[in-house]
């Protein structure tokens, strides 16, 4: 018999406790962890709170808590966020065109997973953020292509709904157009955008935006653009 499911924020939660609990060697979680106790991660806590509920994986147990939600909407909703969230962790942990296929394909089907289920309940801000982690996906994995056209994509959102847009969305495009120019040899079209992110980024209202933009701009890679 399987249990009742909780919410999808109280499994995640519960995954996470699960991990913390085996790394500070709580037996009854070592209990449950078994054989992967040693160098347990968040992955494998989640496969055994499946299994738990008596699902076969994380997924099958996502998506039958997902089936008690109450709108189609909250589920999209969570899963745009934390596929945006688990794309943008993959990119700062050096994703690069030196990762290994099924890294590179995870980021990028992630980033593309973010953006549909953001068109389902999103607006145009949401829309086109989901156009930026597409092109930063691009360019960390090495397709210059793909990465300009999606830059391109949530640049024209910004400057056709500016009302849907927060300040920092604005800096956000200008250095999303700078990085894929830079990837895609556009070396002069390149200078003008990211000339127009620092400008932008120094205006912002908010502390916390400005040390995110700044923190972004700083991050390579710039492919040699100063």
């Amino acid at each position: 018999m399987t249990r009742t499911l909780p919410s999808l924020d109280s499994l995640k939660a519960q995954a996470k406790q699960l991990r913390r609990a085996v790394a500070k060697g709580n037996p009854a979680a070592l209990a449950r962890a078994g054989a992967a106790a040693e160098g347990f991660t968040l992955r494998e806590a989640q496969l055994v709170l499946a299994r738990e509920y008596g699902y076969a994986g994380w997924h099958e147990l996502v998506s039958a808590a997902g089936d008690k939600m109450i709108a189609e909407r909250d589920l999209h909703r969570w899963f745009a966020v934390e596929l945006n969230n688990d794309t943008w962790d993959q990119i700062e942990q050096d994703l690069s065109p030196g990762s290994t296929p099924a890294e590179r394909e995870r980021a990028l089907y992630g980033a593309y997973a973010a953006a549909l289920h953001w068109l389902e309940v999103g607006d145009e801000a949401n829309h086109a953020r989901a156009e930026h982690l597409i092109s930063a996906t691009a360019v960390a994995v090495g397709l210059p292509d793909v990465a300009l056209r999606h830059a391109r994509r949530c640049a024209q959102l910004v400057r056709e709904h500016p009302e849907a847009m927060a300040d920092w969305d604005h800096a956000f495009a200008a250095e999303g157009l700078a990085r894929a120019c830079a990837a895609a040899g556009l070396t002069r079209e390149a200078a003008g955008h990211l000339a127009r992110a620092r400008s932008l980024t120094a205006a912002l209202a908010g502390a916390g935006d400005r040390d995110v933009l700044e923190r972004r701009l700083a991050a390579e890679p710039w492919f040699g653009l100063g």
